[in-house]
């Protein structure tokens, strides 16, 4: 669930570095940026809302997680085995708390 929320915040950042990387070729990257642009809404739900939400349920998902698996967690093989939805819900905390950080230094650089 948390990787459907967080896929149109991480498909418009893909699009930004797409963009910059060349700039002649980017044509797609460019209408997606700007169809984000043109439409206040996707700036506050998209790129700030599903993203917090991701990081929210993520962390409260990990923290529990983590509380009550505390000795299997040592023994780093035996978590990546057996806590592998574990790790996805990590990694998408991880990159919704980078969306953020981004989304949010850049509002307020404007």
């Amino acid at each position: 669930m948390e990787l459907a929320l967080i896929t149109p915040a991480a498909i418009f950042m893909t699009a930004l570095f797409v963009r910059n990387l060349n700039p002649l070729e980017a044509e797609p990257a460019q209408r997606l940026v700007m169809w984000y642009a043109g439409r206040m809404w996707t700036l506050w739900v998209l790129l700030l809302a599903l993203p917090f939400t991701v990081l929210v349920v993520g962390c409260a998902t990990l923290r529990h997680a983590w509380k009550c698996d505390l000795e299997s967690a040592r023994q780093s093989l035996a978590v990546i085995r057996t806590h592998s939805a574990t790790l996805v819900v990590l990694a998408t905390t991880l990159a919704a708390a980078g969306i953020l950080a981004i989304v949010v230094l850049h509002m307020l650089a404007n």
